[in-house]
């Protein structure tokens, strides 16, 4: 039940019928819209709501819907039900592009899977298809919607002899026109005219009589007259007749589809609302879209809990002057919490929070996606009492006060549980305090029949009351006392002031008036609106410390958790390389001194053989490479470390050639005596690269380490080398150790996850790029892209460029319970 009659008008909800219905594209449309009314039936709000938000869906995500003819063909049909009747061409060409349209409609939701759009198919599935009908229609009708020549052989024969009759006009007239020229009897520049149906010449008033013939019709000013010429009458007659044969053999034509159409007009008409249904849900889509709303959610309850919710009118309203709307969070999900008592200063904004309520419930239950934001819930009432404005009528002399204690009355016989009432002002009207006082008694009969509502005064007996009474909760629009300005924000828990006397002084009233107010009211009462200000400064001031506390605790617990979870990894990791690098250490000791003794061995069973001792050489130096590299480096550091190794190492080559080839060039100039090999010299095996310090020098040979090995080697292998390459060597060896560190370090730091709600597609697209770029180098095999639901394009942005990348496995919606459509998990394959 709604109450009053004037409901809709009160809470603006006409208007937002007429927005819906400019969305629509067919009267189809529209008429449903008119029908769109306040429903109690759960499951009926269920069913549109869910349509609703699926073919919301459709809008952002799909491009390809058939909007092409949604045309009203009905009161057509209706027409031909009678026997004999028939459309004519032009409605018959509306029939089937509309129908075609349908079916296109029908095509585009059976091709898509189930759980995409359920409710839609299920409308679909229940829609006739005439695709005979359709062949009939196109059996007689060309591209253009006109009748083929073709459509029946008696039809062919005509339009055939019409043409024929028509050509031999043609030449007869040019004869005719082309020797009154040449007898001067009409200007050169004289064509053939048609006037009414027939074929003229245009002659000069005073030589008509000169062509025989018969004058159709005259000119304007009565100069120039319009010759049938007596040779075509006759064949023109017979055109006519023609034409006229034509257009029976097209009625019989028309009359034969009509006669096929008939026996199923009853099913056509159903298929025409199916059209205006589907009309209607895409007009009440692309309306929600427009004002922002989503499909929150709900349950078959009375409490409610809606975040950010904004007055819709108001949005559009201020989006056309860029302008911002100041949302509404309001909280009624608790028996003790079920009526909201609402004060505070005039043009605070109490009617406009009033009314958001009355109209985002009523749109709600009209089948209406509400703009509000994720997380908020709609509550479901059977009755929705409202008392606002003005009622008073002189036909039923009621006075303003009277028309209010008149719906008092509605509201208090009719209330219940599942009631939801709006009273605006509430015991206004009348002499205050007999106002208030009957008001109280109202608010607590109310509050005893459970109701749920929303109520604004000024009265502070209510006041008192709400913050005394079970089920009653006090609620504030907030002011800035500084600027003496309404903020428009609901606080919840607190009664407002109504900030009168600082109005007053703002707007310039003199002191000594405000003074005497003062004084006439009582100084209690001056203190109980004062108390009341400053109990909303302090608590604003303790909530905005209070926010600051909790950010920056919820700040310190991310570092404090990061930091735990970096330390388990880095000891984990820390024990797994001390294993490892005692395994690899026992098994070098072990393996070390036996490779040396077998290259020693090789070398002298074959008696210094050139090719062999290199051979057994490298096979030693290899060793020892290997060795320094199980040390120095990390088994997974990935393929871009190998390639900075080889790049350098291929650097260091060529330059070490390059010295040869000096060194070499440098033996063909006169040579200065050479130092013998000491203790401490640098030096290197001859025809290798890897740089050692002399230990030892025994005689002729001397004991040299190589990293971590160490060797004896005659001291005519050896030759010394400069502090720059053994610089240059270090410097390799650092180059892969830094970077190999750097790769651990970023592993131990790295974050799988990554929120990028808010920013610019193309600002966001490179962040998840950047953030996979790390996530592969990492190792890391799931990575979390929090970009939100909002309109879901930067969802079909992302996801569009993941299919592009070779390394990423799958993706898809995180469970519903952690984010759902607003978090794209990846796989990394």
């Amino acid at each position: 039940m709604i109450y009053p009659e004037s409901f809709e008008d009160k809470i603006k909800f006409t208007r937002i019928r007429e927005l819906v219905k400019d969305s629509c594209m067919s009267a189809l449309g529209k008429e449903v819209v008119d029908e769109m009314s306040f429903s109690t039936n759960f499951e009926e709000v269920d069913l549109h709501q869910l349509r609703t938000n699926e073919f919301k869906k459709v809008c952002l995500e799909e491009d390809n819907f058939p909007t092409g003819y949604f045309i009203d063909v009905r009161e057509p049909l209706v027409r031909i039900r009678i026997e004999g009747r028939f459309m004519d061409e032009s409605e018959l060409f509306d029939l089937k592009r509309s129908l075609t349209t349908i079916n296109d409609i029908c095509r585009f939701f059976n091709k898509k899977e189930e759980e995409d759009y359920p409710k839609l198919k299920e409308l679909v599935s229940e829609v006739a298809v005439f695709p005979f009908i359709l062949d009939n229609i196109d059996g007689i009708l060309n591209k253009f919607g006109k009748i083929k020549d073709n459509a029946s052989p008696e039809l062919a024969r005509i339009r055939k002899e019409i043409f024929n009759k028509q050509n031999s006009i043609s030449r007869k007239l040019n004869a005719i026109l082309k020797r009154a020229k040449h007898d001067g009897l009409v200007e050169s520049d004289v064509t053939v005219s048609i006037r009414d149906g027939r074929a003229v010449i245009p002659v000069p008033a005073a030589n008509k009589r000169k062509i025989g013939g018969i004058v159709q019709d005259e000119s304007a000013t009565g100069k120039t007259s319009f010759i049938e010429p007596a040779e075509v009458v006759e064949i023109n007659n017979e055109v006519r007749e023609l034409e006229y044969a034509e257009r029976r053999e097209i009625m019989l034509i028309l009359v034969e589809v009509a006669n096929v159409i008939r026996p199923y007009i009853d099913e056509l008409i159903e298929s025409y609302k199916f059209m205006g249904t589907i009309d209607f849900i895409r007009a009440k889509a692309r309306f929600a879209i427009s004002i922002n709303a989503l499909l929150p959610n709900y349950k078959k309850q009375q409490n409610f809990i809606w975040k950010e919710a904004v007055h819709p009118l108001l949005y559009l309203q201020h989006k056309a002057v860029n302008k911002e709307v100041i949302p509404l969070d309001l909280e009624l999900s608790d028996p003790k919490q079920r009526l909201l008592l609402i004060s505070g200063p005039n043009a605070g904004g109490k009617s406009v929070c009033l009314q958001t309520v009355g109209l985002l419930q009523y749109m709600f239950q009209c089948g209406l996606l509400v703009p509000m934001n994720e997380g908020s819930s709609m509550g479901f009432f059977k009755h929705v009492f409202m008392d606002m404005g003005d009622e008073q009528s002189i036909e039923n002399d009621l006075s303003t006060y009277s028309s209010h204690l008149f719906n008092m009355k509605h509201f208090l016989r009719y209330s219940q549980k599942e009631t939801l009432i709006l009273i605006d002002e509430f015991g206004t009207g009348t002499e205050p305090m007999l106002g208030g006082a009957i008001a109280e008694s109202v608010l607590e009969q109310l509050n005893q029949q459970k109701v749920y509502g929303v109520i604004t005064t000024h009265y502070t007996n209510l006041k008192h009351l709400a913050s005394q009474t079970e089920g009653i909760e006090n609620g504030a629009m907030l002011f800035d006392t500084g600027r003496i300005m309404p903020l428009y924000k609901l606080q919840i828990a607190q009664p407002g002031s109504s900030f009168a006397f600082e109005i007053a002084r703002k707007i310039g009233l003199p002191e000594n008036i405000l003074s005497s107010a003062k004084e006439k009211i009582g100084q209690e009462h001056v203190d109980y609106d004062k108390n009341l200000r400053e109990i909303v400064r302090d608590k604003r001031y303790w909530e905005q410390k209070r926010n600051t506390i909790r950010i920056n605790e919820k700040k310190l617990a991310d570092v404090l958790e990061r930091y735990q979870v970096d330390l388990q990894n880095i000891k984990k990791e820390r024990k797994e390389i001390l294993d490892k690098a005692k395994s690899d250490a026992d098994h070098l000791l072990s393996n070390a001194n036996k490779e040396i003794e077998n290259t020693i061995r090789t070398i002298k069973e074959t008696q210094a053989n050139k090719e062999k001792t290199k051979e057994a050489r490298q096979k030693l130096e290899g060793f020892k490479e290997l060795a320094v590299d199980k040390k120095a480096k990390d088994e997974n550091i990935d393929r871009k470390i190998k390639q900075i190794e080889d790049r350098e190492r291929r650097k260091a080559n060529r330059k070490n050639k390059k010295e040869g080839e000096q060194a070499a060039a440098a033996k063909l100039r006169p040579k200065q005596s050479e130092a013998p090999i000491q203790v401490g010299d640098n030096v290197r095996l001859k025809g290798q690269n890897t740089p050692g310090e002399v230990m030892k020098v025994q005689g002729k040979e001397a004991t040299v380490a190589f990293g971590s090995l160490s060797t004896t080697v005659k001291l005519n292998r050896l030759e010394r080398v400069s502090n720059k390459a053994v610089k240059r060597s270090n410097t390799i060896n650092a180059t892969a150790s830094n970077v190999g560190d750097k790769v651990r370090e970023r592993k131990l730091t790295f974050k799988p996850d990554i929120d990028v709600r808010g920013k610019r597609t193309e600002e966001a697209i490179q962040m998840v790029m950047n953030h996979l770029d790390e996530a592969v180098i990492c190792e890391a095999s799931e990575v979390k892209i929090l970009h939100g639901k909002g309109n879901g394009i930067l969802r079909v942005m992302i996801r569009e460029q993941l299919n592009t990348l070779p390394f990423v496995h799958s993706f898809r919606d995180e469970d519903l319970q952690y984010g759902g459509s607003g978090i794209t998990v990846v796989s990394i394959g």
